[in-house]
Order: structure tokens, then sequence, then C-alpha cells
């Protein structure tokens, strides 16, 4: 299966790096995906889910808060202003990115809307890690 190189970064440095089969981003009118040789764009990224899919078949959901995707056939930048990874080792790492994962979104939200869809993208990743 082709793969590509997803960099995500934040102010604070380098949050994500390595090869993957697919992304799904949340963009202004909605979101997309992004294969391996993807045609050349850049955009602006909305608040919501990026759902990494890596080339063991696992999916890896990082909460973005906004920011840019430029992508190319083979490499996606994400510049974003905030971002918080679902992941963990137990229950209590999990629990704990899941609340930074809220913070993130209710301080820059300006809808109950986007809040709550929002939510259920990151309740959802978490019951798939557990």
């Amino acid at each position: 299966m082709d793969k590509f190189k997803l960099e995500i970064l934040t102010p604070n440095g380098e949050i994500f790096n390595d090869d993957v089969v697919s992304v799904v981003l949340p963009g202004q009118e909605g979101e997309f995906g992004v294969l391996a040789g993807h045609a050349s764009l850049t955009t602006l990224l909305e608040a919501g889910v990026v759902d990494v899919e890596k080339e063991d078949k696992s999916v890896e959901s990082i909460v973005i808060n906004w920011g840019v995707a430029q992508v190319d056939e083979g490499k996606v930048i994400i510049l974003v202003e905030g971002a918080a990874p679902i992941r963990g080792a137990n229950e209590s790492e999990i629990a704990k990115a899941l609340e930074e994962a809220k913070k993130l979104i209710n301080d820059i939200a300006d809808s109950s809307t986007a809040i709550a869809s929002v939510s259920a993208k990151i309740e959802s990743a978490a019951q798939k890690l557990l």
C-alpha cells in the first residue's frame, strides 16, 4: 500500500512525524481525506479531529484547534496553533489526553455545534483505544 510522510507541527514543536497510509483533515468546507499521490494544495483547517491511518492499519486521532495544511504527492505538513493527541498506554493517560483535547476545543469554540461534533469524535476515538 502506498504511503506518504505526515508531519504535524505546533508552536511548541513537532507532535507527529511518520509515514502513513491516509489522513482525514477537518477542512473549512468539511472533512477531506488525503492518500499518497494527492494533488498539491494548501488549505485552512478548522477545529476538529485529524485521523491518521498508519501502515499497521491502526488509527491515531489528534484534536486540533485550527491551522493550515500543505499537501503534495509525497508529503503532508500540518501547522496548527494547538493540538492534543488522543493516545495513552492506560486508562488514566487516555483520560488525561481526552481532558486536554476537550479543553483545547472549548477554549476556541464559538458554537455549541462545533463543540458537540468534536466531542463526539473524541469520545469515539477514545472508545477505540480502550
